[in-house]
């Protein structure tokens, strides 16, 4: 079997590269979270973001008097990217011609299922940083019980929960926090409850939507965790559990210089296909995708947990 041409390389790797890293699964939402911010090296210091970041600097000098100087960030705890691939495969036998590599659109399906895999893995590691309680302090966080759970929906008060989420992360670095993402089961705890129901039973008969709770919430945005993830037995747990976080995230990334509640550090480039080869004991043509990346929390005060909310 012939390999690839170097022209052939050309011409498909970076149109499936592109395809790629114009890749989203619907499902997955964790970059509302952890928005993708390129680097160049694979490891280094995490710039981590306190309120000397917010702060209200006096800019005011006297003439020939010395200009303040002010530093954003400041280094943190290292961090490592880390390189994650998978192959998608293209048997022969879905070719006409065996002495011819896959077209586009056979290489584009090949490596869609490597990038769900891909994706949900980072989603899982997203949801693993974003949900675990001892990264907060203990006026950023709150686990609820009994009467207090939203799905309690007479006594639960989801609205006033997520007002003095709000508030506290308003308190600590001097800005709204913007996002709110809700795991599934939160989403159906918040949405059923009567403090919610109460607010649009006269003016909607819609079932309530994100949207409706972001306009109630006065967010920019509200997400929702609807991804799943299955273990070798075939038990399916929901990746984002049984929470809700609340957080200021920029909207447009300008860089990882930007405070935030936290960034994906990816490799410039990655998400990326490497050139296909035909691999002759499985008759097939096979298609790598690489993603080298790493979540990490880079302003924690910048966020609140809910626990427990269903």
């Amino acid at each position: 079997m012939p390999q690839q041409t170097p022209s052939q390389v050309r011409v498909v790797d970076p149109i499936l590269t592109t395809h790629v890293q114009g890749y989203r699964h619907p499902g997955h939402v964790g970059s509302a979270l952890f928005p993708a911010v390129p680097v160049a090296v694979s490891g280094g210091q995490v710039l981590e973001f306190g309120k000397e970041s917010f702060k209200l600097y006096t800019s005011r000098r006297a003439a020939g008097g010395a200009t303040r100087r002010i530093q954003f960030g400041y280094l943190g705890k290292p961090y490592a990217l880390e390189n994650h691939s998978l192959e998608g495969v293209v048997p022969r036998e879905y070719l006409r011609d065996a002495l011819v590599s896959p077209g586009i659109d056979l290489g584009a399906r090949a490596v869609n299922l490597p990038m769900q895999s891909l994706s949900l893995a980072l989603e899982s590691a997203q949801a693993t940083l974003a949900t675990d309680a001892t990264n907060y302090d203990a006026s950023h966080k709150i686990a609820l019980a009994g009467a207090a759970k939203w799905s309690d929906a007479a006594n639960g008060k989801p609205s006033t929960d997520i007002a003095n989420a709000v508030e506290a992360v308003r308190t600590s670095i001097g800005m709204r926090p913007n996002v709110v993402l809700l795991s599934a089961v939160a989403f159906k705890a918040a949405k059923e409850n009567d403090q919610v129901v109460n607010r649009f039973k006269y003016t909607s008969r819609d079932s309530i939507t994100k949207e409706m709770l972001a306009a109630l919430w006065n967010v920019e945005r509200v997400e929702v965790g609807e991804a799943v993830s299955s273990d070798d037995a075939g038990t399916f747990t929901d990746v984002w559990g049984n929470n809700a976080i609340v957080a200021y995230v920029p909207q447009a990334v300008s860089g990882q210089e930007e405070p935030s509640y936290g960034y994906t550090y990816t490799m410039r480039g990655h998400p990326l296909v490497e050139p296909p080869y035909y691999d002759n004991n499985a008759k097939s043509w096979i298609y790598p995708v690489a993603h080298e990346r790493a979540p990490v929390l880079t302003g924690i005060t910048a966020g609140y947990l809910i626990q427990t909310p269903n």
